[in-house]
């Protein structure tokens, strides 16, 4: 009887912490999109100002931030490498928001059969989901942290392959900010 007591005590912790994740998640997305406006203000700090506003714009679930406008306009200002890669690294950290929404959805899915789904395509083809889902820009890479959480993916693993394709697509977009600057220089003969 006892065994069972602490089984059933450990599995209250653990249905705690996954509801505590998935607070937390969607009280950093309502603190972000309420502080939307002021966004604008931090790119006046430089890199800085563009990692804040990469994690701050990637820490909501599903609310669009523009964190790739400011890739770009960086990117047309500093140095686009440099730019691509701290916007990467502040999006990922902002990421790690549909993580925890997941591991705390485990509550609401947990043993449904589109949790034995996304568990089973994940631990298939997840790693390579996730950095293309990463590298595109789309409304829907929330939703794969949420399936990556859900499935337990490791959080090194997320971070790792989900910085990977977030460089490759903010790098992109800062070099596309550099070259815009020489084409609207062409055009207004400048």
């Amino acid at each position: 009887m006892v065994v069972e007591e602490k089984a059933e005590l450990g599995r209250g912790k653990n249905r705690l912490l996954r509801l505590f994740g998935l607070v937390l998640a969607v009280g950093i997305t309502v603190v972000v999109y309420l502080l939307r406006d002021r966004l604008q203000d931090v790119a006046s700090y430089g890199y800085l100002g563009l990692f804040l506003i990469s994690v701050l714009g990637n820490a909501t679930l599903i609310l669009p931030v523009p964190t790739l406008l400011a890739a770009f306009l960086g990117g047309s200002v500093f140095n686009p490498v440099l730019v691509g890669i701290i916007s990467a690294g502040g999006a990922t950290i902002g990421e790690m928001t549909g993580y925890l929404a997941g591991v705390g959805g485990q509550v609401i899915v947990e043993n449904r059969a589109i949790y034995v789904r996304f568990s089973h395509w994940m631990s298939r083809y997840g790693l390579l989901a996730l950095f293309v889902l990463a590298a595109v820009p789309n409304p829907f890479f929330d939703i794969a942290g949420i399936i990556a959480g859900m499935s337990r993916m490791r959080v090194s693993t997320f971070l790792l392959v989900t910085g990977a394709g977030k460089i490759v697509k903010f790098v992109l977009f800062a070099y596309l900010g550099a070259g815009s600057i020489g084409i609207l220089e062409g055009w207004l003969g400048s």
